[in-house]
């Protein structure tokens, strides 16, 4: 991942809970708009108007205007910890916004008359009564489900700075951020650092790398002064046998800087040097898009699954699911389910991979692994969050481990959850790898994707995959 900045480094990272989130985020979009509509719609039926052609109309117009202004959003901070006095005010002017809007309508097209003064003033009246509060519960819902224990991320700090320092204050005193600050790395005594507020030393900086692989931290701050560039080079290089994230906090005050553009943490300056593309809402909208792919192909491909579990029981002994340990997101382990292709079921510290005309592959498991399907029972790993439907492929867990020594950043792969197939493999990169110019060249391929990734960058890869799947020949 290169060095650039991100638009949603104020957002949580979502690492688990994202439909919950998608779920409240939809209804913060189409609540005020539902009530909207409902509320002039009940108001006429309770003053014994008709809800003729006008009304609709007005339905329509109100609708459509309360989908695109009343969803509040927040552009100087992170809408979490915007406080909801701020939020009930931009309701209200945003009300009285689409009121304006709706008065200059009716004026200029003379349809005024058309609508009962009681009906339209207590509509006006009712409906922020209504909406305000439904608003704000929603908020509190959503504040709720993004502090949950699983998207909090654990963070460690690379030099004590008054940046530094002050970053990780604003993270703890705000914990909408989802960041569990453990503590500091620096070269310096306590003694010479003076005052450390509730943090811990943690060691000297050339503990950090060891540190974080023991306790799987999450993300680390760099905050070394740029005359130490060699050395946050050198840091960066052993990080990345790691799946941290990493980000570069400037001392911005060190430079005269006129035209200086770059991202923030709660108002910190940050650059981005390792992170994983799927970080705010993006994370969202890549489980959401997971999860309908994932149902809709598990039931159209039902009967199929029906079928194929059959002829494995009866052709071959041995369980119908082979379920394998492979390295999931941020490098922790998974159960990956395939169907079983083999008459044996390997998973131990040495593994020995398919080749063409292998003896241990069964008949069925032949036809299986040629077209691909012994993968169809990892879209039930999808539905648990365990994959995406596209991604770096998981690698079993003893050629994780032979690999990731061999071939610089192989871990960084970690940084998204693995995919039932991914970019690398509509470039010819699967089957065996038969020397680690194979596997780097995989490698290359999963890095360009976490590096580039986009919606559109998926479906093309999901695509691509069923029309490689009939003239693949390292499929076996």
């Amino acid at each position: 991942m290169s060095a650039g900045t991100s638009p949603a480094m104020n957002e949580p990272f979502y690492v688990r809970n994202s439909l919950w989130v998608a779920f409240v985020a939809l209804l913060q979009v189409i609540t005020p708009a539902v009530v909207v509509v409902a509320v002039l719609y009940a108001l006429t039926q309770t003053y014994g108007e008709d809800f003729d052609r006008y009304y609709r109309a007005l339905a329509f117009l109100v609708g459509t205007l309360s989908l695109i202004i009343l969803p509040v959003s927040s552009n100087d901070k992170p809408l979490l910890i915007t406080r909801l006095l701020s939020i009930i005010f931009q309701l209200s002017l945003r009300w009285v916004a689409i009121l304006a809007i709706v008065i200059i309508a009716a004026y200029i097209t003379d349809f005024s008359a058309e609508y009962s003064a009681r009906v339209m003033i207590s509509w006006a009246v009712v409906t922020p009564i209504l909406v305000i509060p439904a608003m704000t519960i929603l908020q509190k819902i959503r504040r709720n489900i993004t502090l949950s224990n699983a998207n909090v991320r654990s963070a460690v700090f690379a030099g004590f700075t008054s940046n530094s320092f002050g970053l990780a204050e604003k993270l703890t005193a705000n914990p909408e951020m989802c960041k569990r600050v453990l503590g500091f790395f620096d070269d310096r005594s306590t003694e010479r650092l003076g005052p450390m507020g509730q943090y811990e030393l943690l060691g000297q900086l050339s503990d950090l790398c060891d540190y974080v692989k023991a306790n799987n931290v999450d993300v680390i701050f760099i905050a070394l002064p740029i005359p130490h560039v060699e050395r946050v080079v050198k840091m960066l290089d052993e990080l990345q046998d790691s799946t941290a994230s990493v980000y570069y906090v400037p001392d911005l005050f060190a430079f005269d800087l006129t035209q200086s553009q770059g991202g923030e943490i709660l108002g910190s300056p940050v650059i981005t040097l390792c992170e994983s593309p799927f970080y705010g809402f993006r994370g969202v909208l890549k489980r959401v898009t997971d999860v309908m792919l994932a149902l809709v192909g598990l039931v159209v491909a039902l009967p199929i699954l029906l079928v194929l579990a059959l002829l494995i029981r009866l052709t071959s002994p041995g369980p119908v699911i082979f379920k394998q340990r492979r390295y999931g997101l941020d490098g922790r382990q998974i159960t990956v389910y395939k169907f079983r292709s083999m008459y044996v079921t390997e998973d131990g510290e040495a593994l020995v991979q398919a080749s063409r005309n292998d003896p241990r592959i069964t008949p069925v498991g032949r036809l299986l692994r040629r077209f691909s399907l012994d993968e169809l029972p990892q879209l039930i790993n999808v539905l648990q969050g365990r994959m995406s439907m596209v991604g770096p492929r998981p690698h079993a867990i003893a050629h994780n481990e032979e690999y990731r020594g061999l071939i610089k950043g192989y871990m960084l792969r970690h940084k998204v959850l693995p995919g039932i197939t991914g970019l690398a493999q509509i470039n010819g990169c699967r089957g065996e790898t038969k020397s680690v110019e194979d596997m780097e060249a995989r490698i290359m391929y999963d890095l360009e994707y976490v590096r580039n990734w986009t919606p559109l960058a998926d479906l093309k890869i999901l695509l691509m995959t069923v029309v490689r799947i009939f003239y693949d020949n390292k499929a076996y």
